[in-house]
This record gives structure tokens, sequence and C-alpha cells, in this order.
């Protein structure tokens, strides 16, 4: 049985170091390519803790986090991701920020992806501050050589969930991709869901 909960606070900081692994082990893979270090991680996820309504949900399996997903308002995180909303007339004090999901492949496929996205959009309800949830996805060329066979995009997940694909919403980020030497420039398409 896989517990799932929705930690702030201290619980949520020491959740962190679970987190950190987890970023690294699971953003290797397709499509974000993702080659981080325990301590960028630290120092991102610090941040990211000293939001004020923060929230990180948390899978385990037994005391092993096999998961894990976070949330904060957009205002917590940098410059780069607020900005686009601000251009097109949006508030960012108004958008909550659902971070990045992470979980381990063999616990796929059994509605622990859901319950992310239900807690996250609890925790933005709370307050009543927030009429905008949002996350962004890097995009990929669909013909890139390096993704895998069989590869299915989260596109339908995600509008299941009630995002849609926000047209020209995007920003850019960087981040050193596995087998290169200095960090690469990557477009990031929000998506966003009314609260």
């Amino acid at each position: 049985m896989i517990d799932v909960r929705t930690l702030a606070g201290d619980e949520l900081r020491a959740a962190l170091p679970a987190l950190a692994g987890l970023r690294i082990r699971v953003f290797r893979e397709w499509p974000y390519l993702y080659d981080g270090t325990l301590e960028y991680e630290a120092g991102y996820l610090k941040k990211f803790a000293e939001a004020a309504g923060a929230v990180v949900v948390v899978a385990r399996d037994g005391d092993t986090v096999v998961g894990a997903s976070t949330a904060s308002p957009l205002l917590g995180h940098a410059d780069a991701f607020a900005k686009p909303f601000a251009e097109r007339g949006h508030d960012p004090a108004c958008v909550f920020y659902f971070g990045e999901s992470v979980l381990l492949p063999e616990y796929r496929g059994h509605g622990i992806g859901v319950q992310f996205f239900e807690r996250r959009e609890a925790a933005a309800r709370k307050n009543g501050l927030f009429d905008i949830a949002t996350f962004c996805a890097v995009v990929r060329d669909s013909n890139d050589a390096r993704k895998p066979s069989g590869y299915v995009p989260l596109d339908a997940f995600w509008r299941k969930r009630g995002f849609e694909k926000a047209a020209g919403l995007t920003t850019d980020f960087s981040w050193k991709e596995p087998h290169q030497d200095a960090d690469v420039n990557h477009t990031m398409q929000f998506w966003v869901k009314p609260l």
C-alpha cells in the first residue's frame, strides 16, 4: 500500500533530500534529460521550501519515498516563470505553480500521479488567493533521436486533469544535459487550469 500525503513546514523540509535524489534520477530520463547535482538541488529546493504556502506531496512505499510532487505560489519561483504571466496581463500573485512530479517507473500507472494533482489543487484552493494553477513542460522535437521508442507524452493525462496548453505562454530555462559540458537552453510550455 502506497501512502500519499501532503507535507508543509518542517515535514516538507525533512523530505527534501529524498526529493533531490528523485529529481536527479527521474529527470535524467526523456524528455528532460537533466544531468543534475545534489549541490544544485539543495539550493533549488531550499528556495522552494522557503516560499509561503509551499507543499510537497510525497508517496512512500513503507519508509522509502518513491515519488514526490511540489507546488507553491508562482512568485516563489524564478522570475522567468512569473514574467510571461505578467506580460499577458495575469497577476502572478494569483497563480499557483505546480513544480515537478517525479515518480519511480515501477510505481507509475497506479493513480499516484492523479493524487499528486488532486492534492496540489487542494493546496492551491485552500486560501482562495489563486485563480490559476499552472505547470510547465519542456518542449522537445518529436523527431529527436534521443526519444525512446514507444514514448507516450503526458498531454492526455494533463488534459484529463483539466489543464490545457496555453498557446504562446512559454519561458526559457537552462540545465545541463548528459554528455554536455555546459547548460543548454530549453523552451518550457505552460499548461493552465482555472481554479
